[in-house]
């Protein structure tokens, strides 16, 4: 029986919003719980080191926010060359929950991630951070690029999950080159389940194309997805919309 696909929300664009004044809303902690409240498996957020959105406070309340919720999962998204580690280390010093950390390979004043970890090049400075997150008993996932032949190495330095980097596909999707780009997703789910190393997915997935990824991609545990629901929100609500995400993936495991 297949395992139905995690829904994690990141909160990175709340606190984007909130950033713009010095009111404190809207309040990013509660706009976690109330995602959590509506259903929403877990909670991401990608703290870059200027603190343009996520803050580094926002991670220590959201997760011991978190605490009240012993069965949802908390991610934290970023560079680990950068400020990520920190948080690994600082977390489980405070005696923190993070379930998840994300190697993502951004810049530091990058507009938004927009590529994968590259091997055998990145392999050797890799490893041993993967190492490090795993020594506090966190579980580790590589942002990677759709290539199938990549996925042996991304296991073989320790990740535990790989997360696509899904813009290719949400590009493509309604025109002639969606079943094509969609293929290199599966193609590489497939390889990623033949080393038993877990799929993640993220990054412009929305309402539309959620649910057709999920029938096509086989073994998807976990969709991360922030901008499309966030701007989604601002219409329906946080409940409404986490509602509407869990139902796309209810559609597409209805299928299967």
């Amino acid at each position: 029986m297949n395992r139905k696909t995690a829904l994690s929300v990141n909160v990175n664009k709340v606190a984007l919003l909130r950033n713009t004044r010095h009111l404190g809303i809207p309040d990013v902690v509660r706009a976690a719980r109330l995602c959590l409240e509506a259903g929403a498996n877990g909670i991401t957020v990608h703290p870059r080191p200027d603190e343009r959105h996520i803050r580094s406070s926002d991670v220590f309340e959201i997760a011991a926010m978190m605490k009240d919720w012993p069965d949802r999962e908390f991610n934290i998204e970023g560079n680990p060359f950068q400020n990520l580690m920190g948080f690994v280390h600082d977390l489980s010093a405070r005696g923190l929950a993070l379930h998840q950390c994300t190697f993502v390979p951004d810049s530091e004043d990058q507009f938004t991630s927009d590529h994968g970890w590259a091997f055998p090049q990145d392999a050797e400075c890799l490893q041993p951070l993967i190492e490090q997150a795993h020594a506090r008993g966190v579980r580790v996932s590589l942002f990677m690029d759709p290539i199938p032949e990549a996925m042996a190495a991304a296991k073989a330095v320790g990740a535990d999950r790989v997360e696509f980097y899904t813009e290719s596909y949400a590009s493509a999707w309604g025109t002639d080159q969606k079943s094509e780009a969609l293929s290199r997703f599966t193609q590489s789910a497939r390889a990623a389940a033949a080393i038993d190393l877990g799929v993640n997915a993220g990054h412009d997935l929305n309402r539309d194309n959620l649910t057709e990824f999920l029938k096509a991609v086989p073994g998807v545990l976990e969709v991360s997805i922030g901008h499309a629901l966030v701007a989604d929100a601002l219409e329906l609500g946080y409940t409404a919309t986490v509602q509407e995400y869990l139902r796309c993936i209810d559609t597409a495991f209805a299928s299967k």
